[in-house]
């Protein structure tokens, strides 16, 4: 009976085939679906998305729209973010680069003796090079031509790597929109604090003069023996209170246009606004369209729709470095020991062509350290997509709640603020009639005072409800 042989060769080869064929690439983790609505959503929010709204058109302000101009085009995150598109594209073009064959223009020269007792240098010295010359001891080799490299891509392993890096191509260009949309929402809502801030700087200078003119019939009053010394002192602590808040509010104003300013690229300087639109409504109703509206409008998770996929190419790329490369180099072009006949042809004429199959075996370890890597990084790619969408629909909850409840509580605050201000008035009048203290009429001025601050800052927080609604939509990078 004959006997068949097996190369260790070739049963190395089936060993790492059939190993390669088992790795598996098809990973999946436990999915939580999106609610079809968001919490307590009207029906008239279902039809339609305020992110369909442009950002210049959504914030009417001519004075935000040019900072925002600005801020987009200086802002040094957003160069950071272009430039992570720069490294990105790149990539791929060095992916796609791979695939071709490589082919190099060489030039060389090189000097070679062989030793007497050798067989070349013995064989040499009674071989004849030209008719009439034997080979000589100091032998030159020169060279002029084309070298080239090739690895055939049998197993998709370059296919895949260039799809993955298409893929974080494409994610870094979401990962731009977001810093875009984060920008836009960002510099609006310093602005929205700029103006709030200019609003209750008013305010209070407007009571500080009413407390100036308070504190002066005060002190024509203790002349004319109405009142008594300790009177003028409250009402004169009451007064160098109010100028202290006014020093915080002129302080907190200028950190916020630094702020802006900040993202804007630039160093400080002054920031133009509108003061009086702060308490002017936008013209457009927050309408939220569905949850699934998410996954197309928000650019974080378009990004991390695209880390899954460049993951799941860099999977099947550690697989694919398992299996066999198949390399094939060549060279062709002009070699001569002798610069006179180098470029004779075509005695001159030198060329190779070589097909290497190369099959790993030592490094096994190393293939399978990439290999499970490459798996955890796309479990951990799958996990952060689920995460960025639960937070995306978190924050549009959050701020839906946050602007209903806010529009009550701004409605109470407006009451509130009407009937503090007018017992401001009342008590004016009954001191006057000496009906009333000095402290009531303190205590109504403060508490009219607190009564407005808090709803500028209600109002404030409203406008930049809806601003944080409009990014958490996925509005503000289109």
């Amino acid at each position: 009976m004959k006997r068949t042989h097996h190369s260790p060769l070739v049963i190395s080869l089936l060993t790492l085939t059939l190993q390669a064929c088992g790795l598996n690439t098809d990973l999946s983790i436990q999915e939580q679906s999106l609610p079809i609505n968001y919490p307590a959503q009207a029906d008239k929010q279902q039809n339609a998305n305020v992110t369909d709204i442009n950002w210049r058109e959504f914030f009417a302000d001519p004075h935000l729209i040019g900072l925002i101009d600005t801020a987009i085009g200086n802002n040094l995150d957003m160069q950071i973010a272009l430039q992570r598109i720069e490294t990105a594209r790149s990539s791929v073009k060095l992916a796609n680069a791979a695939m071709l064959p490589k082919v190099d223009l060489a030039i060389g020269g090189s000097m070679r003796k062989f030793g007497l007792y050798t067989m070349d240098g013995a064989g040499n010295h009674t071989t004849e090079i030209t008719p009439g010359n034997t080979v000589p001891e100091h032998l030159p080799d020169m060279f002029v031509g084309l070298q080239s490299s090739w690895e055939i891509d049998i197993w998709g392993k370059l296919e895949n790597q260039r799809k993955a890096a298409v893929s974080e191509y494409l994610s870094s260009i979401e990962g731009t929109n977001f810093v875009i949309s984060n920008l836009v929402s960002d510099v609006a809502i310093h602005y929205n604090d700029l103006l709030a801030l200019d609003n209750e700087l008013e305010f209070i200078r407007q009571t500080i003069k009413k407390q100036q003119e308070a504190l002066d019939v005060i002190r024509l009053q203790k002349k004319a023996g109405r009142a008594n010394e300790l009177a003028v002192q409250q009402f004169l602590a009451e007064l160098l209170s109010m100028q202290v808040l006014e020093v915080n509010v002129l302080q907190q104003i200028t950190e916020t246009e630094n702020k802006i300013n900040y993202l804007l690229g630039r160093f400080p300087q002054p920031i133009e606004r509108a003061k009086n639109d702060f308490f002017k409504e936008s013209s457009y109703e927050i309408s939220t369209g569905i949850p699934s509206q998410l996954l197309e409008n928000r650019p974080d998770i378009r990004a991390a729709e695209f880390q899954i996929e460049a993951t799941k190419f860099d999977l099947k790329a550690a697989k694919a470095a398992f299996y066999p490369n198949f390399n094939i180099t060549a060279t062709f072009g002009f070699q001569a020991f002798d610069p006179q006949f180098l470029f004779t042809s075509p005695a001159s004429m030198a060329y190779s062509f070589v097909g290497t199959l190369i099959a790993p075996l030592i490094n096994m370890k190393a293939l399978e350290a990439r290999f499970n890597t490459a798996q955890a990084n796309q479990l951990s790619a799958m996990y952060n997509y689920q995460k960025t969408i639960l937070n995306a629909y978190v924050e549009v909850a959050n701020q839906l709640a946050n602007i209903k409840n806010l529009q009550q509580i701004n409605t109470l605050k407006k009451q509130q603020s009407e009937v503090l201000k007018q017992s401001v008035d009342v008590s004016k009048e009954l001191y006057r009639s000496a009906k009333a203290s000095y402290l009531e009429v303190l205590i109504a001025q403060q508490s009219a005072l607190q009564s407005n601050i808090e709803l500028i800052n209600v109002t404030k927080q409203q406008r930049i409800s809806k601003i944080n609604l409009y990014k958490a939509l996925g509005g503000g990078w289109k």
